[in-house]
């Protein structure tokens, strides 16, 4: 699924299914508001506990479909030891530099799993090189001729995965919500699917994500920071930078006072 005009915004995440656990609602939000949007992950998910890589493209892109998202790619940087080197930020970059995504929204700083914190790395580093005129997005790296014109996205915000902080906005995602629920549900090999078994019955052996309790923890914490924000259900964002704000009034909250 490669898209043929630029989009607006572009998730990343370092294994299939970490994109929709934590910013699935806020991409559904986008694709219905007509908001052009796609999916990068940045491995196959191979060395998971469940699931192949074959039935893990699967899931992926049903759960693409069910967003609305408008392109997915899905690269080889290596699970569990994603890699960050320059040969991974040239095809990063490559990509940054055919969508010219405005918005881009990546893993946290530092997470539970040490992927999560190398593809924040690896993320923040492509999306500022993409718009050195100097840096090359072929194979031969830094110093090469470019291939596509520079870009270099107007914002890059990090959602929340496994570790909690304070945010720096929240999505209200209230309308999307039931959408994101689909998204997850086709990640059939990865995610506890009420009335389907328990974990370990079927896909594999029981792990945290296939668990009950996480089922439950994804809606809590989106009724938690919903809650804090005006909203029933809310996704966090966290920024590096403070944001400009052109109508104060916009931010107060809604909902029970």
């Amino acid at each position: 699924m490669s898209p043929t005009a630029s989009l607006d915004a572009l998730a990343i995440g370092a294994h299939p299914d970490d994109v929709e656990l934590a910013c699935g609602g806020t991409l559904a939000l986008l694709a219905d508001g007509g908001r052009r949007v796609g999916i990068v992950h940045l491995t196959r998910g191979e060395a998971g506990t469940r699931g192949t890589p074959a039935e893990r493209r699967q899931e992926a892109e049903r759960a693409a479909e069910a967003l609305g998202a408008a392109a997915l790619e899905i690269l080889d940087c290596g699970d569990g030891g994603l890699r960050t080197g320059p040969a991974e930020e040239d095809e990063l970059i490559a990509l940054v530099r055919r969508w010219r995504p405005e918005l881009v929204l990546a893993p946290p700083p530092a997470d539970r799993h040490p992927d999560h914190a190398r593809a924040h790395a690896l993320v923040a580093a492509a999306c500022y090189y993409a718009g050195l005129a100097g840096r090359g997005d072929g194979p031969s790296g830094v110093g090469a001729l470019s291939q596509s014109p520079p870009h270099r996205p107007g914002a890059v915000f990090h959602y929340m995965q496994h570790d909690s902080f304070d945010p720096a906005f929240v999505v209200d995602v209230t309308a999307h919500w039931e959408t994101k629920l689909a998204a997850l549900a086709c990640y059939e090999s990865q995610l506890y699917r009420a009335g389907k078994g328990g974990p370990g019955e079927e896909g594999g052996p029981p792990t945290k994500i296939s668990s009950r309790e996480f089922s439950l923890m994804i809606e809590g914490r989106a009724r938690h920071f919903g809650l804090l924000a005006g909203a029933e259900l809310g996704e966090p964002f966290g920024s590096r930078l403070p944001l400009a704000i052109a109508d104060p009034m916009a931010l107060v909250p809604g909902g029970l006072r």
